[in-house]
This record gives structure tokens, C-alpha cells and sequence, in this order.
């Protein structure tokens, strides 16, 4: 190991252009670091991914089969006979199998599911008509009627679905049979649609993002040309019919404030916004961009990271209309709006993004699936009688094709790179050992998962390899080392939970943690064998909800670091929905390795002196069915604070502590979503 030169190594503030939202039109840009370049060997998240790919993955493909998703594209290919079957979108569950399934490839070859895959990309390629448009339904039931209802009829959705896939597998395993099939139907797409073609667009958004990623496989401009189109012609009833707030198609995007409609839709869209935001610099959607973020997470997302309360349309409600028992919540909102925080952190390269990313991921889309991985919820309410549980399958499949292509898709949301835009501090030594060298390159640290990273940094890599065992413990060990001696800047993100961090380079303590954005910038030059330790304590909080949150009044909920937990009956005395937390209650954290897999559960003493007891929230539903219960009430919080409270300013969740008899909720710390 070289010797770490730690008087070489300054912290400094991650001064990026200032982005002072409505105002800056010079963005900064990050990249993710390839889901293909990241191999996680993490307690936490190693077993989930093989359970996805050793359970989730096949019970998905039969399913699949035994519904005739599958046997819908052999039969529009005219390999067999028969009707079609299912519903009508039923194409993108086998697209988002396809690619949870190209993900596990990339992460660990296995031949079986290599050539399962094959076989049903054979039988795609063979439902694809000799112009490019594929679609089964049209194809077997209603031929001669393609792009007739693209309100209703998710053909568009479908071959986004589609597309998302075929880039998956070309980057998991360098074969082109699924991208060749992806490029001519979004080469039909293309030869329909557009400004001097046919002004539409789909009434289920998915073919926008899913367009910039096939424009980031091929380098082919009109893919992401067309995605453009197809924003900038939603809601304006200038150029078409619109169809109003479900469809987020009321107004133009660029004027849009408020977010509304279907929840799963709508994440959709704004994750193809900003995607396209990010490469155009348009300045009027990276505003509206902003808008609909700040009135999202300020005033319509669950603490676990869920959004759409209404079951009616899974829809948003209205501001801080967040019920528990009736929460929608659907798994797909979840992870579609992990996606929209994941593209926002790379055009902002704010950690507040990534930490809306974690708060989904730990939360609200890992519940959505059984630690068995063959049982899925569609719906995540934050509180429960005991009726409510995960099923192996649904008619309308979405969620958990979903969850089965994101959960392997993780390893792609781990790093980031990009520019600093900040002067780099220089020492005598480190001026001699910079010199012709670009200070500029940044790797961002977004989550913070156990394993190894190759990372391109200009012409160069640099081998990262994380150790922790985060989620359960904020401790992390950062071990570097460059292929050459190699000036660049390493970013932490610091998580919004977290109040006190602390930091060594080499052994030796950095005494001043400067962070912006959410970041820790250290700047090198690194050697080989160069390590990073974070320290990140889990302090158990209690949370408040916003007082205009009527389901939340006079309640809390408990988190200890990203993880949101609930009280269940089974470890209560049967019930929970009349527990009572002292007004100073004494919490106590303890690892169960035996328990739900493995899990750090949160003890403490009811008003009535009973031991209660608290498990992470994504895996509830697991034992003898009975009452949950996220929120609970509070001895002597008052059930109608007052919401004029300026301390509220920008926030929907803050961290609380009562001290005294009048039970007067202070603001010591908040966390800021």
C-alpha cells in the first residue's frame, strides 16, 4: 500500500454553478455508472438479488406462460394458433421480466436464463410486422386498428416497456437481437409520429424515457428528438385533442405546478422529462421540473416514499391528503418515482434526489415484494386490520414485473460521475503531482451498498470497493485505487437523516466537514490502497407529519437511518392501533439475525408499560396476519398543531422532541425532503 498523503487531500465545498432553480440555465451534469460496472456483495442486498433472480425471475416467466403473455407473441408471429389472451397491455410484463432478467445476467451468466431469454426474444421478434410495429393485441384481435385509441390502449406504453428491455440485455450481454427489434420499431414510431406527422401522444407515458435511453444506446438523435415531441405536445390543445389532469395532459408540461392524475403515469413522464431537460437545457422544463418535485415531496409523498393516496384512479389526492389505511401507494409509484429522483440527482447533482431515492427503495418498493420472492403487494397502505396481503400474481401484472426488473437494476444507482466546477485547493506537493492533470473529475458516492465499482475517469479507472453494512449500520469503508496516481474528487452524499458524520482519510479525522448539497467533496490526488471511513450514527427518531396531514394528528412514526418501521400485532399482544408512545419514550435498537432475514428491530415501553416492538416496514406482512400500524399515537402531542408554524417551510416530515409537560414539539433538527 502507498503511503496515503493526506496533506495532499483537502475537503472542500462541492460548489457547483449555482443552480438557483427558475434562474441558472448552465446545469451540471452527472452520469450513472453502469449497472453492468457495479457488483454488489452486500448482506442486504446480495440475498435479494439472488432471490430475484432465483425465485422472482422464474415465478415471473411462469406466470408469464400460464397466462399466455407469453403465448400471445408466438401466436401474433404466426408460430401457433389461438386467440389472444389476457389484457390488452399484457405485452410489458414479459418486456419488464426481460429486463429484471437482463440484470441478473449482467450481475452473475447463467445459461438456463440466457436461453430462456433467448427463446422469448425469438418469439418477440417474430410478433414484429415487416414495418416494425409490434403490438399483440392489435396483431391478433384487432388487426387493421393499430394507433386508433392512444388515449386508452397503451401501445406506446408497451413498446416503451419494450425498448427499456432491449437496451437492458444489448448492455448485460453485447448481443443486438433484442435492440435490432427495439430500433425498428422506434424507427415505425419515429415515420409516424412527429412535428410535420401525426401529433399524439400515449395515454400511458413510458415511450419518453424509454426513447433517451435508445438514444443513449445508438447516438440516433431522432429517438430523442421524438421524446421531446411528445412533451412538448402534451396538454397543448393548440396542436390536439387533450384529455385532462389523469392523463397529466390538461396543460402543457411546461406550465404545469401542481402534480396530479395517475400516480404510475405521472412519474413516467417527469423521469422522460427530465431526461430530456438534462440534454436539451430547456430552461422552461427544468422549472417545471422543480415545481412538480417541490409540490410532490413537500406535500403529496408518504414517509415511505409512496405517492398516490386515492384508490379512485391511483391517483395523487390533494395537498397532504396522505390517509394510512386507505393509501393506494402502488408499488409502480414507488419505483416510478425512484426513477425520477435518480435522473433529477444526475442533471442537479443534489443529494436531496438520492435521498428521496433511498427513502423509496428501503421503504415503499421493497415492501412491494416478499422476502421469499414469490409474493407481491400491488398495494402498500401504511396501516392495516389484518386483512390486507401479498399475492402471487395479479390480472393486471404491473407491479410485480416491476419490482422483479428494479430490484437488480440497484447496483446502477450506486455511483455517479461527473465535473466539479469548483477551484481545486492546492498544497506545494499536490501542485508538483497535479501538474497537466485534470482536477475537474468527480465520482458521487449516492448509496452506500457493499461490493466493488470499476469507474471510467477520463482515460482512466479507479477500482472502488465499498464495505458496510448499511442499512443497519451507517459505518462505510471506502478502499481506492486508481490504475495510476490520478487527481479527482470523491463526492459522499450525507444523508438528510443523518445529523452527525464523521469522516477519516487514511486514519486521520477531517475536522471540518464542509457539505453542500448534501455532499462531502474530497479531493485528491488518490493512491492506491487510499481509504475513505464514514461514519454515519443511526439515531432512532420520532417523525411528525405536516399538521395539515389529518391522518398523522397527534401521531408519530419511528426511522432509524433510511428505514421507515411499523408495529405489528404479532409482536404486540395482538394489537397496535391502540398503542400509545410515552411522551418520552426510551428507545432501544437491536440486530435479529434470525428474524425476517435479518433485521435491527426498535423496543420500548407503551403508556401502559407494556414492551412494544417496531420491525422495518418493507417487511411486514411475513408472519401471523394481524393489525400494522406506521403511525401511532403520541402521549400529549397535540392532534391539531398549529400548520402556521414557519419551521414547516418546504417540509412534509421532520424529526420531533417533546420536553416538557405541555408537550412542546421543538425543531432541534429536520430532515429535509
Amino acid at each position: 500500500m502507498s503511503p496515503c498523503l493526506f496533506s495532499s487531500i483537502s475537503v472542500i465545498l462541492l460548489s457547483l454553478a449555482a443552480v438557483v432553480h427558475g434562474e441558472d440555465t448552465q446545469h451540471r451534469n452527472l452520469s450513472a455508472v453502469p449497472f453492468n460496472e457495479v457488483k454488489v456483495q452486500d448482506e442486504f442486498w446480495t440475498p435479494r438479488i439472488q432471490t430475484n433472480r432465483e425465485k422472482s425471475l422464474p415465478h415471473n416467466f411462469k406466470w408469464c406462460e400460464k397466462t399466455g403473455r407469453i403465448s400471445n407473441f408466438a401466436k401474433a408471429g404466426g408460430l401457433m394458433p389461438g386467440k389472444f389472451q389476457g389484457i390488452f397491455f399484457n405485452d410489458s410484463d414479459v418486456y419488464k421480466v426481460l429486463e429484471g432478467a437482463s440484470y441478473s445476467l449482467a450481475d452473475k451468466p447463467d445459461a438456463a436464463l440466457e436461453k430462456t431469454v433467448d427463446d422469448v426474444i425469438a418469439k418477440i421478434a417474430a410478433a414484429q410486422q415487416e414495418d416494425g410495429y409490434l403490438n399483440c393485441f392489435y396483431t391478433i384481435a384487432k388487426p387493421g386498428q393499430r394507433w386508433t385509441n392512444l388515449k386508452d390502449m397503451h401501445e406506446l406504453y408497451c413498446g416503451g416497456h419494450m425498448i427499456e428491455a432491449a437496451v437492458a440485455h444489448y448492455r448485460a450481454t453485447g448481443k443486438k437481437t433484442f435492440l435490432d427489434v427495439a430500433i425498428k420499431f422506434a424507427d415505425h414510431v419515429d415515420r409516424t409520429f412527429g412535428p410535420r406527422k401525426r401529433h399524439g401522444v400515449p395515454g400511458h407515458e413510458e415511450i419518453e424515457l424509454a426513447l433517451v435511453k435508445l438514444y443513449q444506446a445508438t447516438g440516433q438523435q431522432r429517438y430523442l428528438d421524438l421524446a421531446k415531441f411528445f412533451i412538448d405536445i402534451r396538454g397543448d390543445k393548440a396542436q390536439r385533442e387533450i384529455w385532462g389532469p389523469y392523463h397529466q395532459d390538461h396543460i402543457p408540461v411546461r406550465k404545469q405546478s401542481e402534480i396530479v392524475g395517475h400516480a404510475v403515469r405521472a412519474m413516467y413522464l417527469y423521469s422522460g422529462v427530465a431526461d430530456v431537460a438534462a440534454y436539451s437545457r430547456d430552461q422552461e422544463l427544468i422549472d417545471a421540473m422543480h415545481r412538480l418535485w417541490k409540490n410532490a415531496v413537500e406535500e403529496k409523498m408518504y414517509i415511505t416514499g409512496g405517492i398516490g393516496a386515492r384508490h379512485a384512479s391511483e391517483a395523487f389526492g390533494d395537498a397532504y391528503e396522505l390517509p394510512n389505511d386507505s393509501a393506494y401507494c402502488e408499488t409502480c409509484a414507488a419505483i416510478g418515482l425512484a426513477l425520477w429522483a435518480h435522473r433529477l440527482n444526475l442533471m442537479h447533482g443534489e443529494a436531496q434526489y438520492a435521498d428521496v431515492l433511498e427513502r423509496a427503495l428501503y421503504n415503499g418498493i421493497l415492501s412491494g415484494i416478499a422476502l421469499g420472492g414469490e409474493r407481491f403487494f400491488y398495494v402498500n397502505p401504511l396501516a392495516s386490520n389484518g386483512s390486507h396481503h401479498r399475492q402471487p400474481f395479479f390480472d393486471c401484472a404491473c407491479c410485480p414485473s416491476n419490482v422483479v426488473r428494479f430490484v437488480p437494476s440497484v447496483p446502477g444507482y450506486v455511483y455517479a460521475v461527473g465535473e466539479s466546477r469548483s477551484p481545486l485547493p492546492s498544497t506545494e506537493k499536490s501542485s508538483k503531482e497535479n501538474a497537466g492533470r485534470d482536477a475537474s473529475k468527480t465520482i458521487h458516492v449516492n448509496l452506500y451498498v457493499a461490493g466493488t465499482a470499476k469507474i471510467k475517469i477520463g482515460e482512466h479507472t479507479v477500482k472502488l470497493t465499498q464495505e458496510t453494512r448499511y442499512p443497519w449500520d451507517g459505518k462505510v469503508k471506502l478502499s481506492i485505487e486508481p490504475d495510476r496516481l490520478d487527481v479527482f474528487a470523491i463526492c459522499l452524499r450525507i444523508p438528510s437523516w443523518c445529523k452527525d458524520a464523521r469522516v477519516k482519510v487514511c486514519g486521520l479525522a477531517v475536522k471540518k466537514l464542509d457539505i453542500e448539497r448534501g455532499y462531502l467533496q474530497l479531493n485528491g490526488p488518490w493512491h492506491s490502497g487510499d481509504v475513505i471511513e464514514l461514519d454515519m450514527p443511526m439515531e432512532i427518531q420520532r417523525i411528525e407529519a405536516h399538521p395539515q396531514v389529518k391522518a398523522d394528528a397527534g401521531r408519530v412514526a419511528l426511522q432509524r437511518g433510511p428505514i421507515v418501521y411499523c408495529f405489528e400485532a404479532v409482536d404486540n399482544g395482538g394489537h397496535v392501533r391502540d398503542m400509545v408512545l410515552p411522551h418520552d419514550p426510551k428507545f432501544t435498537a437491536e440486530y435479529r439475525k434470525e428474524l425476517l432475514g435479518g433485521v435491527t428491530v426498535i423496543k420500548a415501553v407503551d403508556t401502559k408499560g407494556r414492551e412494544i416492538l417496531a420491525v422495518p416496514y418493507h417487511v411486514w406482512d411475513h408472519r401471523q396476519p394481524g393489525e400494522m400500524a406506521v403511525w401511532v399515537t403520541q402521549d400529549g402531542k397535540p392532534a391539531a398543531p398549529k400548520a402556521d408554524d414557519p419551521a414547516w417551510q418546504g417540509k412534509l416530515y421532520r424529526p420531533v422532541e417533546i420536553r416538557n409537560p405541555k408537550r412542546e414539539i421543538l425543531n432541534k433538527s429536520e430532515i429535509k425532503i
